[in-house]
């Protein structure tokens, strides 16, 4: 087994809420100051400040100085970013480097390997709502999708990882996509369907609609990550087409834009019924086709 690196210091590419974490988290483990560069010198000034690292004020530095380098932009400016730095690698000792992207694995980084880099995907499994010290606290026991180019490079992210207190969970190259899109249906998926459902709920004269669902919620959130498609219950799962019925009449008349959400969801409910050798009454395939 491969001894664990020991790493003199951190740069950190990008001044969001993910870059924030990092550098709060990393300071601890590092011989010196993590740097932090962004586009933006007085974000990252600010940044730097409030994480207690060092802006620098050139990407170029993180290359000459940090041995790890972390990569924390939008998706959608990650290559660009990685073309930058791969016109700074200049022979010479090059560094550990890594994204945070949840979309992209490690190919994405190929010139950065090419040029002589270790690399990797290191995605954490969760939100960042940028209060770094809270952020810092929850990494310790999340999960991490990492996404190694080498064997090295993966064992390298899984000791990242370990500095942060999280657990590693390896996916595949190609199975990236599919793991976000699993993440963003999860997560993000969750919050418009709350928030569809507290509207309706005003609608109907609910004063605090947050008090009246966050019981019902929870509840249902613990028994579909204890029991997956097992803790579903409602009308659907009695196949009670006449509440169902009464229900999308109510959204067409009161809440017409939760009317089309409701049906797809309802719809994919029946889907995972049928997958479960459930029998459903035509009545609900009708009212819900």
């Amino acid at each position: 087994m491969m001894d664990r690196p020991r790493f003199q210091q951190f740069g950190i590419i990008g001044t969001g809420r993910v870059a924030q974490a990092l550098a709060l988290g990393f300071a601890p483990h590092s011989t010196a100051l993590p740097l932090l560069w962004g586009r933006s010198p007085e974000s990252a000034r600010a940044v730097a400040a409030r994480a207690g690292c060092i802006a620098a004020p050139k990407a170029d530095g993180l290359i000459g100085k940090c041995d790890v380098v972390a990569i924390a932009v939008s998706d959608d400016a990650l290559a660009d970013v990685v073309a930058d730095l791969t016109a700074m690698l200049r022979g010479g000792a090059a560094p550990f480097v890594f994204h945070v992207s949840g979309r992209s694995g490690a190919a994405v980084l190929g010139p950065l390997r090419a040029a002589g880099a270790l690399t990797a995907a290191v995605h954490p499994a969760m939100t960042f709502t940028g209060e770094p010290e809270n952020e810092i606290r929850r990494m310790a026991g999340a999960r991490f999708a990492i996404t190694g180019s080498t064997p090295e490079a993966t064992m390298r992210a899984r000791h990242i990882v370990a500095l942060l207190g999280g657990t590693a969970v390896e996916i595949a190259e190609e199975r990236r996509a599919l793991y976000h899109a699993a993440l963003c249906h999860a997560s993000n998926h969750l919050v418009t369907l709350i928030a569809g459902a507290s509207d309706a709920l005003t609608e109907a004269g609910v004063d605090d609609p947050a008090a009246l669902l966050a019981p019902l919620v929870r509840a249902a959130l613990e028994n579909g990550l204890e029991r997956g498609f097992a803790g579903l219950s409602g009308p659907l799962l009695r196949g009670d087409h006449r509440t169902i019925g009464d229900h999308l009449d109510a959204l067409a008349a009161f809440s017409p834009d939760l009317l089309p959400a409701y049906r797809a969801m309802a719809r994919a409910t029946l889907d995972g019924l049928e997958r479960n050798d459930a029998t459903i009454a035509p009545e609900l395939e009708r009212k819900l086709r």
